[in-house]
């Protein structure tokens, strides 16, 4: 299997080289020339978590790592998590369900991608004798899950963007308190669109981006969006039926692991995306306008993002992969801040997805119905799921709502809405311990091609 650049003039290229690289040459994000057609009932055992992510990888890595090779790094991937299902399903009530993607390292979903990119990744730089530069903007989540699963591995440094300021204490402690050599924590004095913009900026700086073997771990890069579509496997399998995702989201990754899922050949009943005030993507589905405003910092900040990258993949794939509209639109869209999705487009986006965004105070509300409820504590990520699922046609679908984060990750505004402080698990004691390391840079590429090159 070869990949190619939604852009379409950026050369195809093999598994190894997308996992370890980032932006096609174009711009352009890398998807697969071809989906695998496959029958999800011979997809192979759904027992476990581990066999489920092996039988989807397999479609996609080619000749580049053998069974045996993954079988390892996908066992030593999960081995810390703490619950043997990586990714259990609880009922809430009849037809709801909680997916619990927070049991990893550090808490949030996007352990369940990043651990196993690490592995991958460190054994691929092993055995082309390579190094390799991570850089990575995070709204939250991210940088933490990317600082524990590369953390002090050989061959790798890791340089992590947060907005000053738009992360809570213990997100930010999270990343600072890392003891390791090669992790280099920069705040910047701006927005995680700001810190997007500066990581694309240097990545399509192809002198720079050569010279320190940029490697990209964000959702920008597939193998992430791959792994995380190993959950929407198991979770229709414990349901047995298909069943309708809701799915808090910010830069559109974690939604169109869903369309991944499906176009592999996993029955989804829908998939809606639920997004706080930062409401591109509702906007988008809803008036045809795909169109940026300033980021507003709310109460569930890992979603506080105007330009949601991988909703490129998702115009790429509803244009019947139309590489010279997307390469114009995405061009506009850069010049101008705002795009008309061509009517085809948008009927093929709405046939797959919906969006919904909720209110500050609707999350507090949804958090203190789901203790009184359910006696559950959630984090506002996943009380923006939830909300989202209470506005969703009720059509006797199985609807189940990623629980993107451990409500400890916030603890403020969890004791606001309930009056509870949620307990602190072990995994987050220590970042309370140790001294944080960052450093503080303005918005400005030149100032942080300088850091690195420092």
């Amino acid at each position: 299997m070869k990949y190619v650049s939604t852009r379409g003039a950026a050369a195809s290229t093999g598994f190894a080289d997308v996992l370890l690289g980032a932006l096609a040459a174009d711009g352009g994000l890398y998807l697969p020339d071809r989906w695998p057609s496959t029958n999800y009932e011979e997809l192979g055992p759904f027992s476990r978590y581990q066999d489920v992510a092996l039988s989807i990888l397999e479609f996609f890595v080619g000749d580049c790592f053998s069974a045996q090779e993954l079988r390892e790094d996908i066992a030593a991937a999960y081995a810390s998590f703490d619950h043997p299902d990586v990714a259990p399903l609880v009922a809430l009530e009849p037809g709801l369900y909680l997916l619990e993607l927070f049991h990893g390292p550090t808490l949030a979903f996007k352990d369940i991608a990043l651990q196993l990119l690490a592995k991958l990744v460190a054994r691929e730089l092993e055995r082309r004798h390579a190094r390799a530069t991570i850089l990575v903007a995070t709204s939250g989540d991210t940088g933490s899950a990317a600082i524990a699963a590369f953390g002090g591995l050989p061959r790798v440094k890791i340089f992590v963007l947060h907005p000053q300021g738009r992360v809570t204490d213990v997100q930010r402690r999270q990343m600072t308190t890392s003891p390791h050599a090669n992790v280099h924590n920069i705040a910047l004095e701006g927005t995680f669109d700001d810190a997007q913009a500066l990581v694309k900026q240097l990545f399509n700086d192809d002198d720079f981006a050569r010279a320190h073997a940029l490697t990209a771990v964000n959702s920008i890069n597939f193998v992430r969006i791959i792994a995380q579509s190993v959950y929407y496997f198991t979770a229709s399998a414990k349901l047995g039926r298909p069943a309708r995702f809701i799915v808090p989201t910010g830069n559109f990754g974690d939604v169109f692991a869903g369309e991944a899922a499906m176009r592999i050949g996993l029955p989804v009943a829908g998939l809606i995306a639920a997004t706080n005030a930062n409401d591109i993507l509702a906007r988008a589905l809803g008036d045809g306008i795909y169109a940026a405003r300033e980021a507003q910092a709310t109460l569930s900040p890992s979603m506080d993002i105007q330009v949601a990258s991988n909703f490129e993949r998702a115009l790429f794939e509803a244009s019947n992969r139309d590489h010279a509209w997307l390469s114009h639109a995405m061009k506009e869209f850069a010049r101008e801040r705002a795009l008309k999705i061509p009517g085809p487009v948008l009927a093929a986006l709405r046939a797959r997805y919906q969006a919904f965004s909720v209110s500050d105070e609707e999350t507090i509300a949804t958090i203190a119905d789901a203790r009184h409820r359910y006696a559950q504590l959630i984090d506002p990520h996943t009380a923006v799921g939830i909300a989202a699922a209470r506005r969703a046609a009720n059509e006797g679908i199985p609807t189940v709502v990623f629980a993107t984060a451990h409500p400890a990750k916030f603890p403020e505004t969890v004791a606001k809405a309930t009056g509870v402080v949620p307990p602190l698990p072990p995994r987050l004691k220590h970042s309370y311990l140790g001294p944080e390391r960052y450093s503080v840079l303005p918005n400005d590429a030149r100032r942080l091609r300088a850091f690195i090159e420092t």
